[in-house]
């Protein structure tokens, strides 16, 4: 019985195979859209036609193919096997792809559908999710030309357990680039012309499609005169004609030119543009120092700040000239070595302090208006822009400078007469005063200094009196009005006394008299004794002095 048991029980393993497992069955009929499938062992099964189908193609069955399937139960409520033809398939696939992962190797596989973030590929039964960015090496915007069409594929990623499955196309396009980037670099030489395809422009350059590699061609590098954006002369698609500048061997990458095809203009640079050379050009950038002015396709120079105006200092550039117009400038200097133009705006007009000088002599009288009052003096607007100055000294005959400077507000308009034009330090000296009649020069003409004249006492003070001559005031001190110290009392004298005084000093600029009594009693005793005596005569001082007398009033 025993021996009964274990027979019948090995014989119901040999004939039942194991759920969940693959096994192999025949297609014995098509209907309703199903495909019914003897797997042996007295049980049939019904598979959906659609999983004999791969995405986006018709399902390829016919009665009598032998197909392999996954038997989930060995019988239902009706009586049937359940078996899958796609849980078949994966556990195929799986085995495959595990295989593939280990060994690094591509498989291939169809897009077939989009979920969030990426797509679903299928790999012949098992299905992975593709990244959105690992499409393609740029960004994809329709991926619909890539549905359904069999390619290779990378394993990134893949969990058995867990069924999830990471691949990349990417990884395919990129290794394939980087063999033909390889290929068509080998065939490349620095300083070779090719043709090739805008296929990118940035704010930098443009990127150009070698075929199959692309270079860069910098915005410096498109021609030699300034371009400011490359789109200005070139456009994506277009067939352009470069040089290879430089090829990095381990990058790969590749710098190129255009404007190395073209003839270089700064070759006849100093021959078409001597120096002192007026030339008409074009503004083409404003910055804080300058303006840059374009002579010719390719040929640019500065027109720094202090080159720009005469008369306008301390401006930004942009207040004198704006982009795109057209001036007149004279060539400075030239840097072949460098590539640099120095430029001069201002030179191309006439120094406005010659044509001041021309037409205003030293001596002419001018108007102008009151710009500017500073503590040293007027500073007045003159034609072309340019100002003179009246200096304090220059104000007024009678006032001291820091008085008479308070009698004039910016904008008055006021006459004065020039006394130097400076060109070189850009300096025109003014003054008013001279178109004046000078008092005190009237006043003393003819008074030198040992000069004995007559003044009128107009006030007395305690450090001596105050007097006048011809409408000068001036003032004799108290040590000055007598030679006896006895006799130096300023009360001795009164308002409307006429003395006579001697000329000690003639200053012009305080426009003062220095005067003093004592020095004319001093002159006059010495003139006495020279005359009437001398020190070894045996006469007496008073004896002279007497003689001097009487010989003055005889006369």
């Amino acid at each position: 019985m025993d021996e009964f048991e274990a027979l019948l029980k090995e014989s119901f393993e040999i004939d039942t195979p194991e759920e969940g497992t693959v096994v192999k069955g025949r297609v014995i009929a098509i209907e309703a859209g199903q495909a019914i499938i003897d797997v042996g062992y007295k049980m049939e099964g019904r598979v959906d036609l659609k999983e004999f189908a791969n995405p986006g193609e018709a399902p390829s069955i016919n009665v009598g193919d032998e197909v392999e399937v996954y038997l989930d139960r060995v019988e239902n409520a009706r009586g049937e096997a359940v078996i899958s033809r796609d849980k078949a398939r994966r556990e195929e696939a799986w085995d495959r792809l595990e295989k593939a992962y280990a060994n690094e190797t591509r498989v291939e596989g169809a897009i077939f559908g989009r979920v969030k973030g990426g797509f679903t590929v299928d790999l012949g039964g098992a299905v992975a999710f593709l990244p959105g960015s690992q499409v393609d090496v740029r960004p994809v915007r329709d991926a619909g030309p890539l549905m359904g069409i069999k390619q290779p594929f990378q394993i990134l990623k893949m969990d058995r357990r867990r069924g999830n499955i990471v691949v990349s196309r990417r990884a395919i396009l990129e290794e394939s680039r980087a063999e033909q980037r390889a290929e068509v670099i080998s065939n490349l030489s620095e300083g070779q012309t090719v043709d090739g395809v805008v296929k990118n422009i940035t704010e930098y350059g443009a990127f150009v499609d070698l075929g199959g590699v692309d270079g860069l061609l910098h915005v410096t590098d498109m021609a030699w005169r300034r371009v400011n954006h490359p789109s200005e002369i070139l456009s994506i698609g277009e067939t352009v004609k470069v040089q290879v500048i430089k090829i990095n061997k381990e990058t790969h990458r590749i710098s190129l030119g255009m404007k190395q095809l073209q003839s270089d203009p700064w070759d006849a640079v100093e021959r078409a543009y001597p120096l002192g050379s007026v030339h008409k050009g074009r503004v083409t950038n404003i910055t804080d120092y300058g303006a840059f002015v374009e002579l010719e396709a390719g040929v640019e120079g500065l027109v720094h700040v202090s080159e720009m105006s005469w008369t306008k200092k301390n401006v930004h550039p942009g207040k004198i000239v704006s982009t795109s117009q057209e001036v007149d400038v004279m060539v400075l200097e030239i840097d072949s070595a460098k590539r640099r133009v120095s430029l001069g705006l201002k030179q191309t007009q006439r120094n406005p302090w010659e044509v001041f000088a021309e037409n205003h002599p030293v001596g002419s009288a001018i108007e102008g208006e009151v710009k500017n009052i500073t503590e040293f003096g007027l500073f007045i607007g003159l034609e072309n822009d340019i100002d003179g100055m009246v200096h304090l000294s220059d104000l007024s005959w009678d006032q001291r400078g820091e008085e008479a400077i308070q009698n004039y507000r910016k904008g008055d308009v006021v006459k004065a007469a020039v006394t130097e034009v400076d060109i070189e330090k850009e300096r025109i000296s003014l003054s008013i005063k001279a178109l004046g009649d000078d008092t005190f020069s009237d006043a003393v003409d003819g008074v030198k200094r040992g000069s004995v004249i007559t003044v009128s006492v107009t006030a007395i003070e305690d450090g001596g009196v105050e007097v006048e001559y011809n409408g000068m005031k001036s003032f004799i001190r108290r040590s000055d009005l007598a030679r006896d110290r006895a006799d130096q009392r300023p009360e001795r004298f009164q308002v409307g006394d006429k003395v006579d005084v001697r000329v000690t000093n003639v200053d012009a600029k305080t426009r003062r008299l220095g005067l003093s009594i004592k020095a004319r009693e001093i002159a006059e005793e010495k003139e006495a004794v020279e005359q009437y005596g001398s020190s070894d005569s045996g006469a007496s001082l008073g004896d002279i002095l007497g003689a001097a007398l009487k010989g003055s009033d005889r006369n």
